[in-house]
């Protein structure tokens, strides 16, 4: 859980301060990858958790694979469940489409295209994501 809430740390400091000041892309990328670094140790987290309470089947220990068996246990738990979903546009988002809008100005953006769908990665977005991950890691604890 310690490494969870030093992640959790990092990343609250890219968003809040080194995003205020240098409003570029490459700052919400590094944001996204600082979150799905804490959404892996999350899931491990959930994996002991499953293991204790003897709920886990055995799969590889592949990411993807933790991934399905995690989000069928949790689909009820909606916390959860969204940061789960979460994690899936944040593991691609280095192979994805992007394109940089606005970049040093107040309405920076960075524009992706995940699965057929144009999402727009602004201010308020970023926002939100960091709301489902509060709640996320309420949830662990």
């Amino acid at each position: 859980m310690e490494k969870i809430i030093k992640e959790k740390i990092s990343a609250d400091h890219l968003l809040y301060v080194s995003l205020k000041y240098t409003k570029t892309c490459d700052v919400i990328i590094n944001l996204l990858l600082r979150w799905k670094i804490m959404i892996e140790l999350g899931m491990d987290l959930l994996v002991e958790k499953s293991k204790k309470a003897k709920k886990w089947q055995v799969t590889l220990d592949a990411p993807r694979a933790k991934l399905v068996q995690l989000k069928k246990m949790y689909i009820n738990n909606s916390d959860i469940f969204k940061a789960l979903e979460l994690y899936e546009m944040f593991r691609d988002i280095e192979s994805l489409e992007k394109v940089r809008e606005c970049e040093f100005r107040k309405g920076v953006n960075l524009r992706v295209t995940y699965r057929g769908q144009v999402i727009n990665i602004n201010l308020d977005m970023l926002k939100e994501y960091a709301a489902i991950l509060e709640r996320f890691i309420s949830a662990l604890k």
